[in-house]
């Protein structure tokens, strides 16, 4: 028996809408994975974004705050200084005060101190007494005396009146002090006005 090539057509065509709805499938199925992925891209896309922008945001954070907590610093170090050294100005005073009872405790003479002199006696007495008193008090508030006669010269905390040679005397050291200095809390206030030894 031969087939006729008209039913062999016919079977085929028979065929042939199965494997078309096969075929609308398998490309539906393609395009729904096209969607797919293009959405998880978009979707990867964003969360990459919004990774960079969390740490962006995150990173402004931290700064902000560091530098709160550093203006919090300088805020809390200026408050102590003000403490410390906001007396500064009433100490530069009050040592002129100190200068001017010490002169006037080496300006009386030694051997004019005598029972038979009993004003000048009890007045001298009395300077002495206010100058000890005084020099209570600046320590009491952190100022100290800077007397450097023999110590080596610091431009921190003398201030050279001249240079003159000394025998004995090793160079760079103070041989005299005209004027007393003041340190308060460790910051000098006053240098002290000195002479210092140079080489011969």
């Amino acid at each position: 028996l031969r087939t006729s090539p008209r039913l062999l057509c016919a079977a085929t065509q028979q065929k042939n809408p199965g494997q078309n709805l096969e075929e609308d499938q398998s490309q539906s199925q393609n395009e729904q994975k096209a969607e797919t992925s293009s959405a998880e891209k978009l979707l990867a896309e964003e969360k990459a974004k919004l990774e960079e922008q969390l740490k962006e945001v995150t990173d402004k954070y931290r700064r902000a705050l560091a530098d709160a907590e550093n203006v919090r610093q300088r805020s809390q170090k200026l408050v102590e200084e003000a403490k410390l050294y906001g007396i500064q100005s009433f100490c530069k005073d009050l040592l002129e005060v100190a200068d001017i009872l010490e002169k006037a405790t080496e300006s009386v003479p030694k051997e004019e101190i005598k029972d038979d002199n009993p004003h000048l006696k009890s007045l001298y007495e009395g300077l002495v007494m206010t100058e000890v008193q005084i020099q209570k008090v600046f320590k009491k508030h952190g100022l100290l005396r800077l007397d450097p006669v023999g110590a080596k010269f610091d431009p921190y905390e003398h201030e050279a009146l001249f240079h003159t040679p000394m025998e004995g005397k090793e160079p760079g050291t103070i041989a005299l002090v005209s004027k007393i200095g003041y340190k308060l809390h460790g910051r000098t206030l006053r240098p002290a006005l000195v002479g210092v030894v140079k080489d011969p």
